[in-house]
């Protein structure tokens, strides 16, 4: 249920500030918005992102943030250390 909170306040976030944002005429750090082409969802951007939602609700990790856990070791990041592994083996595999 957490996850689903961090979810629900990024599309609340995002959804509200997103239209605000795109109004400029470029982002404050960059000369110009970098937007992508592609509009329409095909089927391995569906496969990726329900390969992406699962892994990270079993798990309970998003990548970036579990790659950061490893400074917590060999306290409370032990479980990142578990997870980092496959997620390189799933990496491997898909390619």
């Amino acid at each position: 249920p957490s996850l689903l909170f961090v979810l629900g306040g990024a599309v609340g976030v995002a959804g509200v500030l997103f239209p605000l944002i795109l109004r400029r005429r470029a982002p404050l750090l960059a000369t110009s918005f970098e937007l992508p082409l592609a509009t329409r969802i095909d089927r391995p951007l569906a496969i990726g992102a329900v390969l992406f939602g699962l892994g990270w609700g079993l798990s309970g990790y998003c990548p970036g943030p579990a790659i950061a856990l490893l400074a917590a070791l060999p306290g409370s990041g032990r479980e990142a250390a578990l997870f980092l592994p496959s997620l390189l083996a799933g990496a491997l595999a898909w390619r």
